[in-house]
Order: C-alpha cells, then sequence, then structure tokens
C-alpha cells in the first residue's frame, strides 16, 4: 500500500475494544472506514455482577451498545458484538480479547481510556500481557485530562470546587466577559434553592418507548441479578444519540427556564421536575458535555428573557464545574478513595432500601422511585437516601454499592465521589467542607414529604418522633471530636451546647432506640 507521498504503509490488522460507557459516534476513531480495522464490543458478566445493578441500567447499557454497533456497522465500520448469550463470550472483557486477537490474527490492540480504575488497570495489564502492541486513546469526551485537577491544585491547602470551576470558565471562556464572569459574579446559587409552591404543575418528562422484552429475556435465561422494576414493552430511557438530542432539546425549552429555581426541591408527586436527566446520555458518551452546554447557552440567548441567566448558570456548574470536578477527584485520589472511613461507620443497610417499605415517607418516595425509574435527583440522594445513611453510621462500602447498583447514570468514577466524599464525607472532608446532614427540617423546607408520614416531623423524642432529628443530634454528639474545629459546624454546636443534660440524654436515647432497630423504621 502506498500512501501519498508514494511511502510503502504498513496494513496492520487491528482489534479496536469499545466498552459500554463510550458510545461516542462522533469520536475520530469513526472519521474513516478501514478494512484492517475491526471494532469489538461485549456485554459480559463481570460488569454485569460486580455490583447488583438495576434491571434498567443492565437493559439501557446492553440496549444502547447494541444501538450503536449497528448505527456504526451501517456506516462501513467493521464490528464483532458478543451478546451475553453468545456461546463464544467468556464473561470477561480481557478473556474475549485474548481469544478474538488469536483466532483473528489481528496485529495491534487499541482501546479507549476507561473511566473506572478497575477497567482502567485490567486493561493496562492486558495491554502488556496480550503479546501484541497495544495503544490507547483518549475517549475525546470530558473537557479536561485525567489528572488536570491534581495539576491545578498542586501546592493549595483544599479541592475546592468553586476554585476549579472558575478556572474552567476562564480556560474555556464559558460565560466570561473577558477575563470576568458575566454579570460579576460567578456562581448564583443562592437564587437556586426554592421549594415547590403548593400547587405547582409541573410538565410531564419526556420519556421514550422501546420495547426490550427480547433483551429482558436473554438477561433473564443468562441468569443476571438485577433490582428494580422495569416495564420493558416501554423503556423510558434515550438509547441512541438523536434520542438523546431530543431529550437535550426538551429540557432546554421546558426544563431549563426553571431548573435552578426548583433544582434543590422535591416532591412525592413528580419524579423528575425540571431536571434534564441527560446523565445517562452523557455519562455514555451519547451527547458531550460541551455541546450540552453550548447548547444550553444557545438557549440561554434565543430565549428573550424567558431564561434566567441564574438557570443557565446553575445548570453550566453541574457539568462545567462539578462533574469535571467529580472525575479529577477520582483519579487524583483513587484507589486509595475506595477504603476511606473517617467516622469508622460499620452498620449495615437497613434492608427497606432494596423495597421502599419503611414508615419514613420521603425516604419510602425516594427509594420507591429509585427501584421505579432508576432516577433520583442529586438532593434526593444527598439530603434523603445519604443523609440518613450517614447519621445511622452506614459503612460506605454499603452505601457505595447501592449507590452504584440502583442508578442508571452511576458508573464509579462519578458515583464514588459523590457517595464516600460528598454525602459519606468518608474522605474527612476532601471533597466536601462539612458533612451534609441535616434534621428533619431541611426535608420539610425543600420537600413534600412530611405532611403525611408516620413521624412526626417537630419531635425529636418520643413516640413517632420523626428518626432524623434524633439521629442527627446524636451524630453531632458522637463525632464532635472529629468536627468541633469545622468552622461550618460551629453554629448546630453551639446550638447542641446550649441545651441541658437531661434533653441531650434523652435525645441520645431516643436515637439509640432507632439505631437499634433500623429495619423496623
Amino acid at each position: 500500500m502506498k500512501g501519498a507521498e508514494g511511502k510503502n504503509l504498513e496494513i496492520v490488522k487491528t482489534l479496536r475494544l469499545i466498552l459500554g460507557d463510550q458510545l461516542n459516534t462522533n469520536h475520530s476513531w469513526f472519521q474513516e472506514r478501514s478494512p484492517h480495522i475491526t471494532y469489538v464490543m461485549m456485554e459480559v458478566r463481570s460488569e454485569t455482577d460486580y455490583v447488583t445493578h438495576h434491571v434498567q441500567k443492565v437493559l439501557g447499557f446492553f440496549a444502547a451498545m447494541r444501538l450503536f454497533a449497528e448505527n456504526m456497522s451501517s456506516k462501513g465500520h467493521h464490528f464483532i458484538y458478543l451478546r451475553i448469550r453468545d456461546p463464544r463470550n467468556l464473561q470477561s472483557i480481557d478473556a474475549n480479547c485474548k481469544w478474538l486477537i488469536h483466532e483473528h490474527g489481528f496485529e495491534k490492540f487499541e482501546y479507549l481510556l476507561p473511566d473506572e480504575f478497575r477497567l482502567d488497570k485490567m486493561l493496562s495489564n492486558f495491554a502488556l500481557e496480550c503479546g501484541i502492541p497495544a495503544v490507547a486513546f483518549d475517549s475525546e469526551h470530558f473537557l479536561t485530562e485525567r489528572f488536570e485537577l491534581r495539576k491545578f491544585f498542586t501546592g493549595k491547602k483544599q479541592y475546592l470546587m468553586e476554585s476549579f470551576y472558575r478556572m474552567m470558565r476562564a480556560k474555556h471562556g464559558i460565560l466570561m466577559d473577558g477575563d470576568q464572569p458575566l454579570f460579576n459574579q460567578w456562581n448564583f446559587d443562592h437564587d437556586n434553592r426554592k421549594k415547590l409552591p403548593a400547587g405547582h404543575q409541573v410538565i410531564a418528562p419526556h420519556i421514550e418507548n422501546h420495547n426490550l422484552n427480547q433483551l429482558l429475556q436473554e438477561m433473564d435465561e443468562a441468569g443476571i441479578v438485577t433490582i428494580g422494576h422495569v416495564d420493558a414493552n416501554h423503556f423510558i430511557w434515550p438509547l441512541e444519540r438523536n434520542e438523546a438530542l431530543s431529550l437535550l432539546d426538551f429540557f432546554l425549552q421546558h426544563g431549563l427556564p426553571q431548573f435552578g429555581t426548583f433544582q434543590d426541591a422535591m416532591s412525592p408527586h413528580h419524579w423528575s421536575l425540571y431536571h434534564s436527566r441527560l446523565s445517562f446520555a452523557l455519562n455514555t458518551k451519547m451527547l458531550s458535555p460541551l455541546e450540552v452546554i453550548e447548547r444550553s447557552i444557545e438557549a440561554y440567548h434565543g430565549a428573550d428573557g424567558a431564561i434566567a441567566y441564574h438557570q443557565l448558570e446553575g445548570f453550566v456548574r453541574q457539568i462545567l464545574g462539578w462533574r469535571e470536578y467529580m472525575r479529577g477527584m477520582y483519579w487524583h485520589t483513587m484507589p486509595q478513595f475506595s477504603t476511606l472511613n473517617f467516622f469508622d461507620h460499620h452498620r449495615k443497610l437497613p434492608s427497606w432500601f432494596w423495597s421502599g417499605k419503611t414508615k419514613m415517607s420521603c425516604l419510602r418516595h425516594a427509594i420507591t422511585q429509585s427501584l421505579q425509574f432508576a432516577y433520583a435527583h442529586h438532593i434526593q440522594r444527598l439530603m434523603v437516601t445519604g443523609n440518613f445513611m450517614l447519621l445511622s453510621g452506614i459503612h460506605p462500602d454499603d452505601a457505595d454499592r447501592w449507590y452504584l447498583g440502583i442508578y442508571i447514570d452511576a458508573l464509579e468514577w462519578v458515583e464514588i465521589t459523590n457517595t464516600r466524599g460528598m454525602s459519606q464525607y468518608a474522605d474527612g472532608g476532601l471533597i466536601a467542607t462539612k458533612p451534609y446532614v441535616s434534621s428533619a427540617a431541611y426535608i420539610d423546607k425543600m420537600g413534600h414529604y412530611c405532611g403525611n408520614c408516620f413521624y412526626d416531623k417537630n419531635k425529636k423524642m418520643g413516640e413517632r418522633a420523626c428518626p432524623f432529628n434524633s439521629l442527627y443530634w446524636n451524630f453531632l454528639a458522637v463525632n464532635e471530636s472529629l468536627l468541633k474545629n469545622n468552622p461550618r459546624m460551629s453554629m448546630m454546636y453551639r446550638v447542641w451546647h446550649k441545651m441541658d443534660d437531661q434533653s441531650k440524654q434523652q435525645i441520645r436515647h431516643q436515637a439509640e432506640i432507632y439505631l437499634e432497630r433500623l429495619d423496623e423504621l
């Protein structure tokens, strides 16, 4: 074969691996077609079984992978696709790649850098042992390199997300006026903390309508164990790029105008509110973060004032700031991060986290919603389920497994930093500047769960006292030696210290009763 300058170019028979969260149709790999390049994708038990996943999560990944392979094959790219019940499938990525290289005589192995530490380690080892040249390529998705955050914070005492976010704004020229932020303010979070007004009508969410019964049957026949529920006749999540773009369009028209205002609100009547629900599409790389940000800015400018700036800034901050920050912290701290347990918590997760059958209204709704839709928004995750886990002293490993399994958008790089860091404070403050804990007051302030609850939101002690109240004060008392010097906790410790000794003892006694029978709450 001859190149443009007449030089002989070696033809190398190449195998390229694409993982289930690398569904980027715009990747440079696909800019040209070559008969000498074969792509491989696979559904394997090593990925379905490392944690018990929600049935919609497994269905969503497998269905999206199949559509991706079909789409790219129709464009002239050669694909090998191993389904879950393929008799040739050895049920692990490295084992399958090994026999494919041997059987087809591939001379080179290429893969896209994984986003999870365990897969990165496995593929790095495989690249050294596969017997042919192996090269890793960037996934061309994120706005930062893996270790860019580490470099940015070198020499700094704290890893403040706000500092990172401002750097990202300036670096990429997003929502900037020269070298200053638009409207001379970086963060409009104080405008984004409203409760949903009583009787407020939320527009019905945009959902897809896929029939995945055949795939569900294949999963059942393969023996894959899952949690949660699904109507396989009406699977609701986007499975390919055009559907993801439709969901983005819907959000920009109907969600973004109210997103910031109500992004922290919670309701037992609306499972998606004004949230974009784009995280599954983003985390599988059907969409890129940059295009979502750019489209959001375009919608803001084209809305003739219908979208207030604080709505836009709050959404951009989640993607440009928080999402990239969490990924950077993941690669900066792993694998040690996955073992951190600052409070030395060891209780097991109550059984009703897998069923939603609890008398606590907020937890019942948040968990039932998660089981039904494989989704809950960030405040439900942080201040309801996560808050209860932290106050109850649940082992961070249990928290990680639950969050990683139950949500369709949960991949370890984004889950564990949010769970073990932001939610459970198991990192001792690397990510969050204080533990995110609260009594019933905050949950009632931001939601409508408490009105019909079995427990009384106003009671700390006695029959039907809300568990969040005594557990909150007990948490502060038990961990005072670890938290007393945290300036963001000082006000609540002053309140605790002003209580008389008898009240303190009664509150802690109430908490102990609840902690001894968590499964009965």
